[in-house]
């Protein structure tokens, strides 16, 4: 269901909201005093108590059960019910919250109970990750890193016919404002032989989008890139925190293992497939001479509006730019359209030789950086693998994250004819 642009809610907060207008009414799992965990809607800067709705009677049929999925102290039953229930959630919550609502004179009086004011709320991480997977589908990224360890040759010969991905850690995957201590392990100094143990020195963040998998499949059955779509519940902003150092140690010859597993940012909403409808748009076209997609990787319509497009954005915040009372520094801006591979051809690949995914579980795109100077989404490239000083608004400078700073990932969806909406912020400070 498509909103008009210029539709408004009454709850006025969100009218003009950079983040959560009525076009977005994305899904969380909060708690406040004297509430229990449980499912809500960002509208504004308030959340709409799904379990507070239900209980006041304001849901029927197929939106009712719905809520009831999405009322819990977890999504993943919500997420198993797949695009219908969505849809039908969305479009009550449509009704339910715009200025003309028919219910309205009975939902302003209930205000204060299904209304809870987002400042005053925690978050909590909105499924039970069940698996993780992180993907690098990031061609820039990809590029650019290549670039600093094989310079004639960045990219690997199997880089654009398959999806790229590795297993990460889903028991450390915590929700934005969440502190990051930063970890320890063997890393290898330059000209040394023998490796040391410590703090990591070169202490990274890496610039995600986040995808949340809805109904799941039947192991050893694939997912058809045709259906693909279907199995994609939402999306957040991701941060794969990353150590550069004890990764250079590690991962010959099977990845990252310790330099990714010690932390996972993640914001704290799912923007649902049905929000960014409006901002879909056709994957690029891949460049000439590169191979075309195998046959179980390419569907026509998945091509033609299989694509978002999303504006990234990476800020940091030092502790000495806090004590001076500064803002925070964007460092890039970049977009989901320098993804190589779109989140179906991820779906379908992960799950083509059987594997069973499940509701619940979590993918992550790998590092989404642009082709120029400053639309990268990791210091690693910023500072050509720690060669080059970043110098902030400060005065600091910085190659890696030191102890203190905050890295404040936001996104945005734009597009003329049609109200932006936004994902909320993905934050974390280094300990």
């Amino acid at each position: 269901m498509t909103t008009p642009s210029n539709a408004l809610s009454w709850v006025t907060s969100a009218n003009g909201h950079s983040d959560f207008p009525l076009h977005n009414l994305p899904l969380g799992v909060f708690s406040c005093d004297g509430l229990s965990k449980r499912g809500g809607v960002a509208i504004g800067e308030m959340i709409f108590d799904l379990r507070a709705a239900l209980d006041a009677g304001f849901f029927n049929g197929a939106a009712r059960d719905a809520a009831e999925a999405a009322s819990r102290d977890q999504l993943n039953d919500f997420f198993a019910l797949g695009a219908p229930a969505r849809r039908a959630l969305r479009s009550e919550l449509l009704h339910l919250l715009d200025r003309s609502s028919p219910q309205l004179s009975r939902l302003q009086p209930l205000a204060e109970t299904l209304l809870h004011p987002m400042a005053e709320c925690q978050m909590h991480v909105p499924a039970r990750i069940g698996d993780y997977t992180d993907f690098y589908v990031g061609i820039h990224h990809a590029m650019n890193v290549g670039k600093l360890f094989r310079p004639d040759n960045p990219l690997l010969p199997n880089y654009k016919y398959v999806p790229i991905g590795y297993h990460g850690r889903a028991s450390t995957i915590c929700i934005s404002d969440t502190p990051v201590k930063r970890p320890n392990g063997q890393t290898l100094a330059p000209g040394a032989v023998v490796p040391e143990f410590g703090p990591s020195k070169r202490l990274d963040y890496e610039l995600e989008m986040g995808v949340w998998i809805g109904p799941g499949n039947t192991m050893g059955e694939a997912i058809s890139i045709v259906d693909a779509a279907e199995h994609i519940a939402g999306f957040c902003l991701l941060n794969d925190w990353s150590a550069r150092d004890l990764q250079a140690w590690e991962y010959q010859p099977l990845g990252p293992f310790l330099s990714k597993s010690f932390a996972t940012s993640i914001s704290a909403w799912v923007v649902t497939a049905e929000a960014l409808e409006p901002f879909r748009t056709a994957q690029p076209a891949r460049p000439e001479g590169d191979p075309q997609p195998l046959p179980y990787l390419l569907d026509a319509a998945d091509q033609q509006g299989g694509a978002l497009d999303i504006e990234l954005e990476v800020l940091l915040i030092t502790e000495q730019m806090k004590e001076q009372g500064m803002a925070p520094q964007r460092l890039a801006l970049s977009n989901t359209q320098n993804m190589y591979w779109t989140v179906a051809q991820m779906v379908s690949h992960h799950s083509v030789n059987g594997c069973k995914l499940q509701p619940g579980d979590l993918f992550g795109t790998g590092t989404l950086s642009g082709p120029q100077a400053g639309q990268f989404g990791s210091l690693l490239e910023i500072s050509e693998g720690g060669k080059t000083a970043l110098t902030l608004a400060s005065g600091e400078s910085r190659r890696f994250l030191e102890t203190g700073d905050e890295v404040i990932f936001r996104a945005r969806c734009r597009r003329e004819g049609y109200a932006s909406i936004g994902f909320g912020e993905c934050r974390g400070v280094v300990l």
